[in-house]
C-alpha cells in the first residue's frame, strides 16, 4: 500500500511540476527542419520527404537571423538547436552551419539516418561543435532495410554508429521505430546494439501520419503493444547493459515509470519549438503544420514564442473524442500534440487504451488504489 500511495503522491507532484513548466515555457530545445531533401526513401516518412525535394534548403542567414534574438532572453548554450530534415547530411554546408551556431552561443545536435555519415563527415562535424547525434536503428539488417526502403542503409547506420562510439565525448542515442515486423526481434536487436557498445536506446512506435498512414502494417496490434511495454520494462529492470527508454509520445498508463525515467509530458510549445523548411514557427517538427504559429520571414520569434502557442499550453480543447470522458485526461493532457490535426476532431491513437485493451479496466485500476486516490484526483 505504501508503494501505491507513494506513486499516487508522485503523479500529482507531476501534475504540479507540468502547471509551472507550461507557466514557465522556457525554451530549451529548437528543432531547424534545414531540408526536405532525403537519400533514402522510408516508408513510414512522417514528413514525406524525396530525394530531389521540390521545396529549396532554408538559407542558413535567415535562421541565424531568427534565432538571434533569443541571445537578449536566454543564456548562452542555453538551447539546442537540433538539426533535422530530411537528411541533414546531404547540406554541404552543414558543418559550416553548425561551427557558426557555436560561435554565436547556440549548443547543436543532429538527427540522422546515418547513410551519408563518413570518416570525412564525421571528422568535419565534431570539429564543427556537435555535441550529440540520434541515429536510426530498425530492427535487425532485412528489417531495417525494408523500412528505410534500401539494400545499404543498415550497414551504413551501423558504420555510422560505430564511428560516433568510437568518439568519447559525443553524447549519442540509437533510436528505432518499431512495427509489426521488428517487434519480433527486439531482444534479438538488443543484443547486437550491446555488441556494438551502444549505451543508450530510445523506442518509439509509429504514428499513423505521414506515409505511415496508409500502411496499418506499420501500427502494433494492441496485445504487440503491451508486449512492446513489458519488453522496455524487463530490460530497465534486470538489464543494465543499456539504457532503454520508451520516448515521449504517450501517455502509458500503468508502465509511466516503468518505460522512461519521467512521467509523460508534452513539451511540444513549452520547452520545444521548430523552425521549419518555409520559416514556419512550430514545435515538434511533426506536427500537423495547420498548427504553426508564425513564421521568421514575418514574426520575431522570440515574441511568438512569449506570446503564442496557446493551442499546446491549454490543452483543454483535447477533450473530444475518446479523450472526452477519460479519466487519465489530468495526467496526460490530451497526449501527444502529433497525434491531433487541426479540425480537432480527436486523438490520432492512444497507446494507453490499446494496452489497457487486453488487461484490467480502468475502474478495477481506480478502484485498488482506494480512498487515499479519490482524495488526490479531486485536487
Amino acid at each position: 500500500m505504501k508503494k501505491v500511495i507513494k506513486r499516487i503522491i508522485s503523479i500529482f507532484l507531476h501534475r504540479i511540476f507540468r502547471k509551472n513548466e507550461t507557466k514557465l515555457h522556457i525554451l530549451n530545445y529548437l528543432f531547424w527542419e534545414c531540408t526536405w531533401r532525403c537519400n533514402l526513401n522510408c516508408l513510414h516518412c512522417g514528413s514525406d520527404c524525396q530525394a530531389s525535394s521540390t521545396v529549396p534548403d532554408m538559407p542558413f542567414e535567415d535562421f541565424l537571423d531568427a534565432i538571434q534574438p533569443l541571445k537578449r532572453h536566454y543564456p548562452k548554450n542555453s538551447i539546442l538547436v537540433v538539426i533535422t530534415g530530411g537528411e541533414p547530411l546531404l547540406r554541404q554546408d552543414l558543418a559550416e552551419c553548425g561551427k557558426r551556431l557555436r560561435d554565436k552561443g547556440f549548443r547543436w545536435s543532429m538527427v540522422t539516418n546515418g547513410y551519408a555519415y563518413d570518416e570525412a563527415m564525421h571528422a568535419k562535424l565534431v570539429s564543427a561543435g556537435m555535441g550529440s547525434i540520434t541515429v536510426s536503428l530498425d530492427g535487425l539488417e532485412t528489417n531495417h532495410n525494408w523500412l528505410r526502403n534500401n539494400p545499404k542503409s543498415f550497414d551504413r547506420a551501423v558504420k555510422a554508429l560505430e564511428l560516433i562510439i568510437s568518439y568519447p565525448r559525443l553524447n549519442y542515442d540509437v533510436v528505432t521505430c518499431v512495427n509489426q515486423r521488428n517487434v519480433l526481434e527486439l531482444s534479438e536487436l538488443k543484443e547486437f546494439l550491446i555488441s556494438k557498445k551502444i549505451k543508450k536506446w530510445r523506442i518509439f512506435t509509429i504514428a499513423p501520419i505521414g506515409r505511415a498512414d496508409e500502411s496499418p502494417e506499420m501500427m502494433l496490434t494492441n496485445e504487440q503493444t503491451r508486449q512492446l511495454m513489458d519488453f522496455i520494462a524487463d530490460t530497465r529492470r534486470h538489464d543494465p547493459r543499456i539504457a532503454l527508454t520508451f520516448s515521449c509520445e504517450s501517455y502509458v498508463g500503468d508502465y509511466e515509470k516503468k518505460v522512461r525515467d519521467s512521467y509523460f509530458f508534452c513539451r511540444a510549445g513549452i520547452n520545444i519549438g521548430s523552425v521549419l523548411i518555409d520559416g514556419g514557427i512550430s514545435a515538434c517538427p511533426n506536427i500537423d503544420r495547420n498548427f504553426v504559429q508564425g513564421n521568421i520571414h514575418t514574426d520575431n520569434l522570440l515574441d511568438v514564442w512569449e506570446n503564442r502557442f496557446e493551442v499546446m499550453r491549454n490543452r483543454q480543447w483535447c477533450r473530444t473524442g475518446i479523450c472526452r470522458n477519460c479519466k487519465d485526461f489530468k495526467h496526460c493532457n490530451g497526449g501527444a500534440m502529433h497525434l491531433w490535426n487541426v479540425e480537432r476532431e480527436g486523438i490520432k491513437g492512444c497507446v494507453k487504451e490499446k494496452i489497457h485493451s487486453i488487461s484490467e479496466t480502468q475502474s478495477e485500476r481506480t478502484v485498488c488504489l482506494g480512498p487515499v486516490h479519490d482524495y488526490l484526483e479531486g485536487l
